[in-house]
């Protein structure tokens, strides 16, 4: 007899497969510049292949009941000398301070995504990075101020009034459902199964037509049956980091206070101009508080030159390439057979494989794109609701302008 899920949802899953660009934070951090336009921005993504985004919808500032203000100042992380901290990470290069009105933004991207027949996943970032950004630290100590234990509770009681005012507005058929937040296993919310179930039952109360779920930055694929009974989407990200992993081994570019930092080998990549550490110096450290990313990351990636960080990647790729790859087709066959013994879809919201800096091209060229049409069809194969062709596929991303190739990703996704 099999596992029956824990709360059902009564609004049957589209046959359609969702070719999702990852729009995260980006959307309003980045409102003057490559979101400026969002009909435009969901136009270009349409152009693409895409019928699906995945956007930080900010729950907690809009409808949490923090008291917190919808009109958001944006900034980026705080400068130095030479520039804004952040210009050469990915996700992290907010180009200039802005004022967001994010609740008209949020309808007004959903009004677009009807528009252009696009469907929207709404998850939160909130406690894992998204309000490092903002101009002052009133979003962050407000919900970082909830008890750890009490926090999807929050986030449930947040998307259950926000998903309210998006069905009185008509919308709701825009959204293709609801992940609590992202990355449970490396955000400061709670990951035990307990209080997950608690969380998409308080939601699906009161929303029993939209799906609920959260989602996993490394699903515990050895492990996987240990997973949440209640997920109703199975959202995972699945990156190889291999030789990347290999190279932030080596230059310690995820650690902090580190004694002696940067070290012989990171010094060896870096700009023949980059600033030293003590010129660069931290951001505020509130904001380090509200971010998973460290100084010493902020630092590499500002301050390293891609030509060199590249041609380390490339020189060293052939002693991890066919680990890199039969990891990625292992975890997303953990995941099939998963979703298949629950009788849940799935989706692989993030990969292929990992965090590189802005200008970096390796998983933008022939390795990357290699890596990732590996996983894709692998999650085609295993009858995936969605997938991204990569993560570092949207506007605000230098793969963007790669037309052909995504329309092949996305064509790979949604042909099956």
């Amino acid at each position: 007899m099999g596992r029956q899920r824990i709360v059902p949802y009564r609004r049957s899953v589209p046959t359609d497969r969702l070719a999702i660009s990852l729009w995260d934070f980006s959307w309003y951090t980045r409102a003057t510049d490559a979101y400026a336009d969002l009909d435009d921005a969901v136009a270009q993504a349409v152009a693409r292949g895409y019928n699906a985004l995945r956007i930080c919808a900010a729950p907690l500032l809009l409808a949490g009941g923090h008291g917190l203000p919808e009109e958001l100042g944006v900034t980026s992380l705080g400068a130095w000398p030479g520039g804004r901290r952040g210009a050469g990470t990915r996700w992290y290069d907010v180009p200039r301070d802005a004022t967001v009105h994010l609740r008209r933004r949020l309808f007004a991207l959903l009004e677009a995504a009807a528009r252009h027949g696009v469907r929207v996943i709404l998850a939160s970032w909130e406690h894992q990075q998204s309000p490092a950004f903002s101009a002052d630290e009133r979003w962050w100590r407000a919900i970082d101020a909830v008890p750890h234990e009490d926090r999807l509770r929050d986030l449930a009681g947040a998307f259950t009034a926000l998903l309210a005012d998006i069905r009185a507005a008509g919308l709701l058929d825009a959204v293709a459902f609801v992940e609590l937040h992202n990355e449970v296993d490396f955000s400061r919310v709670p990951g035990d199964a307990h209080a997950i179930d608690e969380a998409i039952g308080l939601v699906s109360r009161e929303h029993p037509d939209v799906p609920v779920t959260v989602s996993y930055g490394k699903p515990p694929h050895r492990d996987i049956a240990s997973l949440p009974g209640s997920l109703q989407v199975g959202q995972f990200h699945v990156y190889a980091y291999g030789v990347l992993d290999a190279l932030q081994r080596r230059i310690d570019v995820r650690g902090t206070g580190t004694d002696g930092f940067p070290n012989a080998a990171l010094r060896a990549l870096l700009r023949d101009d980059a600033p030293t550490l003590a010129e660069y110096g931290r951001p505020e450290a509130w904001r380090l508080e509200a971010t998973v990313v460290t100084d010493q990351m902020l630092y590499t990636y500002d301050a390293v030159d891609p030509a060199r960080w590249d041609r380390w990647l490339h020189e060293h790729y052939g002693e991890h390439r066919d680990a890199m790859h039969d990891a990625i087709r292992a975890r997303v066959r953990a995941i099939g057979a998963w979703a298949r013994a629950r009788d849940v879809p799935f989706v692989v919201g993030e990969g292929w494989v990992g965090y590189t800096p802005l200008r970096s091209t390796f998983e933008d060229g022939p390795v990357g794109q290699e890596l990732a049409e590996t996983g894709i069809a692998e999650a085609v194969d295993q009858g995936a609701w969605g997938a991204v062709p990569t993560s570092n596929a949207a506007p605000h991303h230098p793969l963007w302008g790669d037309v052909a190739w995504q329309r092949r990703a996305t064509a790979m996704i949604r042909s099956a």
